[in-house]
């Protein structure tokens, strides 16, 4: 990131990223309706207070709010004179918020819509009532465009890629503890199981687990690699 343009557009975008997280925090913590479309859905990603930070959306989204505003402080210094450059661990820790929100990005969009019993399109649209509006697209769609676009740099090494499955690893142990210890004749109901992963069975649990961190490390190496200059 050495084109000061960069570092004034990457700002910009980072601040905004800020505004779209407080603003959807707000919005799911108080149960504030934005868009509602009367179209009852068998997955119900919102709930308010302290019930929705068991969201990996809602975990990883906060992430990034707190990613994006480390970054754009760091990057203020660097335009007013006072940095010389953004510094590794800062850097590091926008590349892993940045992996968090496209693995968010990625499931609702290619699972958790399609698999809507209203059909594919409308369970998409679905997932982008309210704040999660911001949560499912705005804030990963505009994380992974600064970081690709106007974040280009040569501080991650390879290696790195690893480090972005960590948000994920932490989740899951949380999420598969909620899903066994709930388990009524060999089920799970969808109410602990909000993602849907082990309703046809736990022991689909071998295979879903490792999956969706093969996924998670897919869209790291491509970030890499998209981010790095040349």
């Amino acid at each position: 990131m050495k084109d000061l343009k960069n570092y004034k557009l990457s700002f910009i975008f980072n601040i905004i990223i800020v505004i779209f997280t407080v603003i959807a925090i707000i919005m799911m913590f108080t149960g504030f309706n934005l868009l509602t479309y009367g179209i009852k859905s068998n997955i119900i990603l919102e709930s308010s207070k302290l019930g929705m930070f068991k969201f990996f959306t809602v975990d990883s989204n906060l992430l990034m709010g707190i990613a994006a505003l480390i970054f754009a402080i760091n990057e203020y210094g660097v335009i007013k004179g006072r940095r010389k450059s953004i510094s590794k661990n800062v850097f590091t820790l926008k590349y892993i918020a940045t992996c968090a929100v496209s693995l968010t990005f990625f499931v609702v969009f290619t699972y958790l819509g399609p698999i809507n019993v209203n059909g594919p399109i409308t369970g998409i649209i679905l997932m982008l009532q309210n704040s999660n509006l911001f949560f499912h697209l705005l804030i990963p769609v505009l994380s992974i465009i600064t970081f690709v676009s106007f974040e280009r740099s040569d501080y991650l090494k390879y290696r790195y890629t690893f480090l972005g499955v960590i948000p994920m690893l932490f989740y899951s142990i949380f999420y598969m503890s909620n899903v066994f210890l709930h388990i009524e004749n060999g089920l799970v109901s969808p109410r602990y199981d909000f993602y849907y992963f082990v309703q046809n069975g736990i022991w689909t649990t071998i295979f879903v687990a490792p999956f969706i961190l093969l996924i998670n490390y897919g869209l790291c190496a491509l970030l890499w690699r998209a981010n790095k200059r040349g």
